[in-house]
């Protein structure tokens, strides 16, 4: 799904470089990187998922904790290598969403929003990385993209405090729910929400696309102005599952909004 951010990324800044060698590069960083991302998290989740997914493969014993760290350096290695091959801003950029996906799970996952921030900015990452590729740097159809994958995705983890406070307090997790209550949880939830509805309708307010994009934008825009209304009526944990996951919906579908928007920008 990294792989696959970076490409739209590319399509979005440089529908005519889809079809690329640099194209091609792009998705083997996202998926090498994101592959060694997941490597970490199974490492630093080891106890928790003794418990949890006591089946998976370093959990189990399958695998030793030496091998797994020997398989995510190989990764991070060929993801790095690929950037490379791309370029030094690339290169910087593989990097830095390959650092904070190792401070995220060995520091920052317990301390509520900044470990929130950070896998939502692992979300926004690609879309950057992909438009940097081609060159574009200072796309505002890009620039959008990205800050509304990163405020949108900041919502949904918010959100998701809520229905996970009891699991977080086995894990000593300070979530927003845990820390401040769920009703403030719930309107920060809103917050991000709505800020992200903002970031989305920027590239027509500068004229950057035109009706095309705005009819399909249209769609998401209504999705999590519903869901912020929603949340804040009813901060249960039963309604924050059910936003989290029409929220997932709506980052698909305004995510086809940039992709197609950004090749007919009319």
């Amino acid at each position: 799904m990294v792989g696959f951010a970076v490409i739209v990324g590319i399509s979005v800044a440089s529908p005519d470089k889809l079809l690329s060698f640099v194209s091609f590069l792009g998705f083997l960083t996202g998926f090498f990187v994101s592959s060694y991302s997941m490597v970490v998290n199974d490492r630093y989740d080891i106890e928790v998922d003794k418990i949890n997914n006591p089946d998976r493969p370093l959990a189990s014993g399958r695998i030793s904790v030496t091998s797994a760290n020997i398989f995510g350096s190989v990764l991070l290695i060929l993801g790095l290598a690929t950037a490379f091959l791309i370029g030094w801003i690339n290169l910087v950029i593989a990097l830095i969403f390959a650092l904070t996906a190792f401070a995220y799970n060995r520091w920052v996952k317990r301390h509520g929003i900044f470990g929130n921030a950070l896998v939502s900015a692992s979300v926004a990452i690609p879309y950057i990385y992909g438009a940097s590729a081609v060159g574009v740097f200072s796309d505002i159809l890009v620039i959008s993209l990205a800050s509304t994958s990163f405020l949108a995705g900041l919502g949904r983890e918010v959100v998701k405090t809520i229905s996970d406070i009891e699991g977080d307090h086995v894990r000593h997790v300070r979530s927003i729910a845990i820390t401040y209550g769920s009703k403030s949880a719930a309107r920060l939830t809103a917050l991000l929400f709505l800020a992200a509805i903002i970031s989305s309708v920027l590239p027509l307010a500068l004229k950057v696309v035109g009706m095309v994009y705005a009819s399909l934008v249209a769609i998401p825009v209504f999705i999590f102005l519903y869901l912020s209304l929603k949340i804040i009526k009813d901060y249960s944990k039963t309604n924050s599952i059910m936003v989290k996951r029409i929220a997932l919906a709506g980052m698909f579908l305004g995510l086809i909004s940039f992709i197609i928007g950004g090749y007919y920008r009319m």
